[in-house]
């Protein structure tokens, strides 16, 4: 770990082919009945010069959406591919590969949701008719971030189906799973070659001494969907036994022994949400901040607020050493004002460069939400239109790059960019912490 501390404090690395990708926030999830659009609240699908703004930052590759949900409404009815069709060739002639994603914080249609038995199928019946529609797309992410959306939705309920037990959260999470393992078979019958990117959160949980048991088992549910697509768990596997409680056959988790299909590469997003730090003393703490497990009540609190967060680096050479895939940052945002977004891309940038350096394979870095976004402050729950923004900002209707964008296109076509805010560290590293540093052992 010295080796990557002093890799990390030296700003002054080469350029080494770390590639700068772009990507567009574009979920749309679903709370009971009402499916909620972030591009339709940011006026994308009326703006195809949209695609000539990005293009110009000098990005290689774009996150794109060809979303399941806006695209088959309608499970017996013809897809009308014109707006995609259009959209994905201003991509490619503007010298961009798209990365296509198929499904991202969804549900899916209301035709099935994540709880529905045939959803894996329906989903890879999707991604078929994609696949032969657009054959010459080589670049693939079926569904964003499996196990985040699976706590989200069927553990913790924030998002449809509003469940809250583990036995939802595994079905969720099984069957997205399978779903992609199915919807990639359909893609690699159209392009052999077909690259595979599969997203999740690069997560880690911090605990005081009494939670450790919980930090541990929330340490070994972060890997389940990388897990399951390197055919990874069979009966010896920490987590086998608790799949079998929570009702999932063992012939299920056997199909990806027999189906494994490992990542092209890993794509590992990183917020300052990422690590969590859990803490067991709650005096004085709001009622409504506290959670439990059963067996304890605790709060659930940023790492980086706590002092204890490992930062990305570290977490990533853990998911190196665990799959030896290669590695692409496909989100890097931070919600806060411009210089502090500037600040956090170019750490994690000089991070990235800092892993390719001690032999970590990683290929590129995705300034996410280029567009800005909707309402994450509540995690997509309240429809306040409350607005962050990105590499640009909106303005009546229309983009205007932003410091940030600046940024991106200097880091895309140069590698490098230098500014005085950079000697202030973002607050994330400034900020003291409570909590006795001989009470965070996780």
């Amino acid at each position: 770990m010295k080796l990557m501390e002093s890799m990390l404090l030296n700003t002054n690395l080469p350029h080494s082919g770390l590639e700068m990708w772009g990507g567009i926030e574009c979920t749309i999830n679903r709370i009971g009945n009402t499916f909620r659009d972030q591009l339709e609240y940011s006026g994308h699908y009326a703006r195809p010069c949209d695609i000539r703004a990005l293009a110009d930052l000098g990005i290689t590759h774009l996150r794109y959406p060809v979303l399941w949900e806006k695209h088959q409404q309608h499970e017996s009815k013809p897809i009308d591919w014109r707006w995609a069709e259009k959209r994905l060739s201003l991509i490619a002639t503007s010298g961009m590969v798209p990365v296509v994603g198929l499904l991202h914080h969804g549900s899916g249609p209301a035709f099935t949701n994540l709880l529905d038995p045939k959803f894996p199928e329906k989903f890879a019946r999707y991604a078929a008719r994609l696949a032969r529609t657009f054959p010459w797309l080589s670049n693939f992410i079926p569904i964003n971030e499996p196990l985040t959306t699976a706590r989200f939705s069927c553990l913790y309920g924030h998002w449809f189906p509003h469940k809250r037990n583990d036995v939802d959260f595994c079905r969720a999470l099984i069957n997205q799973m399978k779903a992609t393992v199915l919807a990639m078979k359909e893609i690699r019958k159209v392009n052999p070659a077909a690259v595979f990117i599969q997203t999740e959160d690069l997560a880690k949980v911090h605990s005081t001494e009494v939670l450790k048991y919980q930090a541990d088992f929330e340490n070994q549910r972060r890997w389940l969907s990388y897990d399951l697509l390197c055919g990874m768990i069979n009966q010896y596997h920490p987590l086998w036994d608790y799949f079998i409680q929570s009702e999932i056959p063992a012939e299920e988790l056997t199909f990806f022994l027999q189906n494994a299909c490992p990542p092209t590469m890993l794509g590992l997003n990183y917020y300052v949400t990422s690590e969590r730090f859990l803490s067991h003393n709650i005096d004085g703490v709001p009622l409504e901040n506290i959670g439990g497990n059963g067996q304890h009540r605790y709060i659930d609190t940023e790492a980086h607020r706590a002092g204890c967060a490992e930062g990305m680096a570290a977490l990533a050479v853990e998911c190196w050493d665990r799959y030896r895939l290669p590695i692409v940052m496909t989100e890097v945002h931070l919600g806060c004002t411009c210089d502090e977004q500037i600040r956090w891309l170019m750490e994690m940038w000089h991070q990235a460069r800092a892993l390719k350096r001690i032999g970590v394979d990683v290929r590129a870095l995705t300034a996410w939400s280029l567009l800005g976004a909707y309402d994450w402050d509540t995690l997509l729950t309240q429809c306040n239109m409350r607005y962050e923004c990105g590499g640009f900002d909106l303005h009546e209707g229309n983009l205007h790059l932003n410091a940030l964008g600046n940024v991106v296109r200097s880091l895309a076509l140069n590698g490098n960019y230098s500014d005085p805010l950079l000697d202030t560290p973002g607050w994330w590293a400034q900020i003291g912490t409570e909590v006795p540093r001989e009470e965070i052992i996780a």
